[in-house]
């Protein structure tokens, strides 16, 4: 498995909050702060926008570090993402992602 694709079978590596964390670049965070804002309806601010990758050592969003439920569950399970969990077909968590994202599930199934 890539070591940018996250537990819910995401691609970290082409995430903006990734790019901007490891460019250390501030104008990204602003841009990707204010449309993460407006895609989900609560406020973001571009100092939360520090991100390495789910499931790498390093700083996580808010959102990825405390408050993703998929992440919380697969990291309780020890699996190395949800593509080696039993119960993956019939996760309501995780198919949050993967109806909308046919990569996700393809990242997991791979």
């Amino acid at each position: 498995m890539k070591k940018y694709i996250a537990f819910c079978g995401l691609d970290c590596e082409f995430c903006e909050a990734r790019f901007a964390t490891a460019n250390n670049d501030d104008a990204l965070r602003r841009k990707v702060a204010k449309e993460w804002s407006e895609m989900n309806g609560v406020p973001i601010t571009p100092e939360m926008i520090n991100c390495t990758g789910c499931r790498l050592d390093g700083v996580k969003t808010p959102y990825c570090s405390s408050l993703c439920a998929i992440r919380k569950c697969a990291l309780s399970r020890a699996v190395e993402t949800c593509g080696d969990c039993g119960e993956k077909e019939t996760c309501k968590k995780l198919a949050v992602i993967t109806e909308n994202n046919p990569e996700a599930k393809n990242n997991l199934n791979s």
